[in-house]
């Protein structure tokens, strides 16, 4: 009986794995599942990046007037328009198996099946985690994408930062300065979570100080936006920025401490008259700010039951004209409420996850090694095509 060979096993992950990749990736995520998915608008430019451009409606025709009679009428006016522009961001993820893994094919067919489960579902499983921390970003995000955690101080190996809820243990990560690697900062492993605020290292400790930022090695400003960015009533976004477009910006309420019904329908309110939409569709918040919520319906003897909502997602409810769904997101950054018109957000892409295979092969040989490797990747972006339709609370004491 012939044994095993490249051409065999890439028969089996053709069979076993290609095409339902996204399928799975789409049951593992709360925020980002959410967002509609498109590739609309994807071109390539002269020097081959993707990139994606859409019109952006600013201003009314000032052309209409009521006159007397024989009076002339008001000019001729036109509508606002300007061109938004997003270059598409580029994601990898990488699997390795070794010669003697591939050999269980031919002599443990069920060996070698359930060593490619661990591998394939475990990448597929790590990439729809990782797709969510970026559809939230750090609250620095206007800074750059990619930002984890930003540094308090460090004492040894052991490293105080605003928070660690966008880390994990074997993280393998940078310490930069404006995107710079620090002194012994670069492809440093994260050993331990201790604390909802620190973190342990491994080898030798990097000279960080206050205000570095710990981000994914090699990723600074190379992830998709996140909504700290998009949600946002300052900062450029797609080539447009608030201070020369002023209707391109989010409600953003970074006062309000003690949430209140009112102050959510003040901030609705804000949304429709600023142009936006009518409302958001969902809202989600962080653990500590749906407990708030959560309290606030206690204290009023509102039915607090959850719901489930259409496409299964389960929260409790909130009224503005209908109900909305407002449901936690354990990525949510703390103290953040997002109110998000979700047909408004757009995940641009010009092709899903998949595969790497131009040479006809999803197994390419490891130079040096009896070892082969297989690449999943996706060209994408998050964004927006109305800034204003969405609001955020940055700011709410979480009970």
């Amino acid at each position: 009986m012939p044994g095993a060979d490249l051409t065999t096993v890439n028969g089996i992950l053709k069979e076993v794995y290609e095409g339902g990749i996204n399928n799975q990736l789409s049951e593992e995520r709360v925020t980002i599942k959410r967002i509609e998915q498109t590739a609309e608008g994807t071109s390539t430019d002269a020097v081959g990046g993707k990139y994606v451009v859409f019109p952006v409606r600013i201003s009314r025709n000032a052309g209409i007037s009521y006159r007397a009679e024989n009076t002339a009428l008001a000019p001729a006016g036109n509508q606002g328009l300007k061109s938004a522009q997003e270059n598409l961001r580029y994601g990898y993820g990488r699997v390795r198996l070794t010669g003697q893994l591939i050999d269980l094919a031919a002599s443990k067919p069920q060996a070698f099946a359930n060593a490619m489960d661990v591998e394939m579902d475990g990448l597929k499983n790590d990439i729809a985690r990782d797709e969510n921390v970026i559809a939230y970003g750090h609250i620095d995000g206007a800074v750059a994408s990619g930002i984890r955690s930003k540094v308090a101080s460090i004492a040894g190996q052991v490293v105080t930062v605003d928070s660690t809820n966008l880390l994990e243990v074997g993280m393998v990560v940078d310490f930069v300065n404006a995107g710079t690697p620090v002194a012994g900062g670069t492809a440093v492993t994260i050993t331990a979570i201790n604390t909802p605020t620190t973190f342990t290292v491994g080898g030798t400790a990097p000279t960080t100080v206050a205000g570095n930022y710990v981000v994914r090695t090699g990723d600074w400003d190379k992830e998709p936006h996140g909504l700290n960015k998009i949600v946002s009533a300052t900062g450029a976004l797609h080539g447009l920025d608030p201070a020369t477009t002023g209707v391109w910006k989010s409600t953003q309420d970074t006062t309000t401490a003690t949430l209140t019904e009112i102050a959510m329908v003040t901030n609705c309110d804000a949304v429709r008259r600023a142009g936006g939409t009518s409302g958001p569709s969902v809202i989600f918040a962080s653990f500590g700010v749906r407990r708030a919520y959560f309290s606030l319906m206690q204290q009023l003897r509102r039915y607090i039951a959850p719901k489930e909502w259409t496409g299964g997602l389960i929260g409790l409810a909130f009224n503005y004209g209908k109900e909305i769904p407002v449901v936690e997101d354990r990525d949510c950054p703390d103290k953040n409420m997002f109110g998000l018109k979700e047909s408004e957000l757009k995940i641009w892409r010009d092709e899903r996850w998949h595969w790497e295979q131009k040479d006809h092969s999803i197994l390419k040989w490891v130079t040096d090694y009896d070892a082969y490797e297989a690449l999943m990747k996706q060209y994408w972006q998050l964004g927006t095509h109305t800034r204003n339709a969405h609001w955020r609370m940055s700011n709410i004491t979480e009970v």
